[in-house]
């Protein structure tokens, strides 16, 4: 049975983050090999691989880490969906198929359970089913009395959904062939041709059985979900520091923090578990690191700066700063006294504004979310929410209460009077003063 990883996607609403989702990094592992990992403790260890022409190499260069493990690639060079990625891979496709979208998260039980009704069963496909209590933008599962499925509908207006049951695509297919025969027969102007094979293989009796899952499950959807990503590696990994690692005695580490190879902590720093600091990165005197804080590799993380709760890549420089709640892309560089306000004054949800909708991030505590190779200078602010798009610098003094755009510089244009100083000082007053707080 080959698993199928769906990669040759384009994830549009994580702006202003351009990183494919799979190849975010969590505890030092791109998610595609956490992906990988979580399939071949199922038993699975044959794998086709659908990208894209802007990420095949990074895919390849992966994947040639493997070991015990078999893998195929195929190219989709346009991003037209889950149907036309199965019709690009159709040379590397036969028998038994497991489609996966490797964006959403899951547990090992996600593939043992689909696995478990596959070997007890006689129906055509097996598919996920899990039970939300509040709207998911997804595709909705209607099933009958026996769990089998009657119809997918496609996000479905809120109040409008069939069930509580939401599609993870965590699919088997016992024949692949007439899958790729339906998906063929298909006419729709909507981004549904998948679904829509689906539909019509029920409609002409093939039984779809829906799997109940319970365990863990992320979708990455926009940018605030990576802090979900995170928390679920952090709780499920060990706490270790390398041997490589040089930490001062003066500083303190608590809880469960994991500390790559060759990184620096220097005095008077605290690291609060869950944590996890990358590689080469130097973390400098009286910072404080804490709550889910994820920072990437070659980072330097300078004097009195405080990192919570935040998502930050690789290469990125701080000096006295706080960054709360934040995503911060790589190579970003924040001058002293920068800060990132997480929270409102009226204590409600923090919204991302996205073109003319703004779209809850059920967070009350929600920080900037900042594309690579951004700067701020001196003393900047970035009001919650706030994105930053890539390349763009924010100038010293500039508190930024909207959206930048990529490759843009927003500056602080108050005007200055420049006049001859005529103030004469007078030193005994100062020697005064200093005599007076010795005694």
């Amino acid at each position: 049975m080959k698993v199928i990883f769906l990669c040759g996607g384009i994830g549009k609403r994580m702006f202003p983050l351009t990183e494919d989702k799979f190849l975010f990094n969590f505890i030092g592992k791109t998610l595609l090999e956490h992906q990988i990992d979580i399939a071949l403790k199922a038993g699975l260890k044959d794998f086709v691989i659908i990208g894209n022409p802007g990420n095949m190499k990074q895919i390849e260069s992966i994947t040639d880490t493997v070991k015990n493990a078999h893998f195929e690639f195929a190219l989709q060079r346009q991003p037209l969906g889950i149907a036309d990625a199965l019709k690009c891979a159709a040379a590397h496709l036969n028998g038994e198929i497991l489609v996966v979208n490797p964006n959403d998260v899951f547990a090992a039980s996600a593939y043992t359970n689909l696995l478990r009704d596959y070997n007890r069963g006689t129906a055509s496909s097996y598919m996920l089913g899990y039970e939300v209590n509040q709207y998911f933008p997804g595709g909705y599962l209607a099933v009958n009395s026996k769990n089998e499925l009657t119809h997918i509908v496609e996000k479905p207006e809120p109040g409008t959904e069939p069930s509580k049951l939401v599609n993870i695509l965590l699919h088997l297919h016992t024949d692949c062939a007439r899958l790729l025969e339906y998906i063929d027969r298909v006419t729709t102007t909507r981004d549904d041709v998948y679904e829509s094979a689906m539909d019509s293989m029920v409609k002409n009796d093939y039984k779809v059985k829906v799997v109940h899952y319970n365990d863990f499950w992320a979708p990455i959807k926009y940018p605030w979900h990576l802090f979900d990503i995170v928390r679920h590696f952090l709780d499920n990994s060990e706490g270790h520091i390398a041997s490589s690692a040089s930490i001062s005695d003066r500083a303190v580490i608590t809880g469960k923090v994991i500390i790559g190879e060759n990184v620096r902590i220097l005095e008077n720093t605290v690291i609060r578990g869950p944590s996890y600091i990358g590689q080469n990165t130097v973390i400098g005197n009286s910072v404080l690191v804490r709550d889910y804080s994820h920072i990437g590799n070659n980072c330097v993380v300078g004097f009195s700066t405080e990192v919570k709760c935040s998502y930050v890549g690789d290469s990125c420089w701080f000096h006295s700063c706080y960054i709360g709640d934040s995503i911060i892309g790589n190579t970003c560089s924040f001058g002293a006294g920068t800060v990132t306000a997480n929270f409102r004054f009226d204590e409600k949800e923090v919204r991302v504004r996205y073109g003319d909708q703004v779209r809850p991030t059920g967070r009350d505590k929600m920080g900037a979310i900042i594309g690579n190779n951004c700067k701020t200078g001196i003393n900047a602010s970035i009001l919650p929410g706030r994105r930053m798009g890539p390349n763009s610098i924010i100038g010293s003094h500039v508190c930024l209460m909207t959206d930048l755009e990529p490759g843009t510089t927003i500056l602080n244009q108050s005007s200055y009077q420049v006049v001859t100083n005529e103030i004469e000082l007078d030193e005994t007053k100062k020697e005064e003063l200093k005599n007076k707080l010795g005694k």
